[in-house]
């Protein structure tokens, strides 16, 4: 290797390891490497276990409000090509296109392989190796990924079973901490016991809805006539 390219290879590195000191610079480094990313994009605060292959960036596309978890990898080519040559003295590469559509979750330990899509509004599970297509509207899950269910069924399935763990989770608090829970610990399960025309100032309701705000004043129902009701169904005066 030539100075030159000892030099570049180290400036390279150095553009890399900056970018990953932060989510919002590693965003801004992908984009200025050709990798086509839509808004509000969520990467992981250990942006150091991620590992997006710019090798190829213009055969990776993500979209809107995607949310990239810890020890995410994608990569758009392999390294087989490596027996091929040893054994037929060709040098035979492989890429493929990767597409992420909008509104797309990972769990933790997640890779996206060559050639695989996944559509609009997906969930794809811990540990889950993703090498075809996924469908818009599914969860995801294995090695290799497979639709497990429909969006609308885990929507149901979720909203069915947050309750009896909310009910649950106030319990471990009395039992662990022997005292009465408090409402700012139930950050996410404040649906619950709140109406939408409700305020509660232990919980920050409107940052943690976002988007979602506005529909929640209009249209939540609390399945509990209060904090005070929901220990209750708990099992806690």
């Amino acid at each position: 290797m030539s100075r030159a390219s000892k030099l570049k290879s180290k400036i390279d590195n150095f553009k890399l390891r900056w970018a990953r000191s932060s989510p919002k610079r590693y965003i801004k480094f992908l984009r200025s490497k050709g990798v086509k990313i839509g808004d509000d994009l969520f990467v992981t605060n250990d942006v150091k276990s991620l590992s997006i292959d710019i090798t190829r960036p213009s055969l990776i596309e993500i979209g809107n409000n995607v949310r990239l978890n810890k020890n995410l990898t994608i990569v758009t080519h392999d390294g087989a090509f490596y027996v091929l040559k040893n054994k037929y003295k060709e040098f035979i590469p492989a890429s493929g296109r990767i597409k992420i559509g909008n509104n797309v979750y990972f769990g933790r330990n997640c890779t996206v392989l060559k050639g695989a899509s996944i559509g609009d509004n997906c969930i794809i599970g811990f540990g889950s190796i993703v090498s075809k297509s996924i469908p818009d509207n599914s969860v995801a899950v294995g090695a290799p990924a497979k639709v497990v269910c429909s969006i609308e069924d885990y929507y149901k399935k979720r909203k069915e079973e947050s309750v009896e763990q909310a009910l649950d989770y106030a319990r471990s608090i009395q039992e662990r901490f022997n005292r009465k829970p408090r409402i700012e610990e139930f950050w996410e399960e404040f649906p619950l016991f709140i109406n939408g025309d409700e305020d509660c100032p232990e919980i920050r309701i409107k940052k943690q809805l976002g988007d979602a705000y506005e529909h929640f004043k209009k249209n939540n129902k609390a399945v509990f006539n209060g904090f005070d009701d929901f220990l209750k169904a708990a099992g806690i005066e």
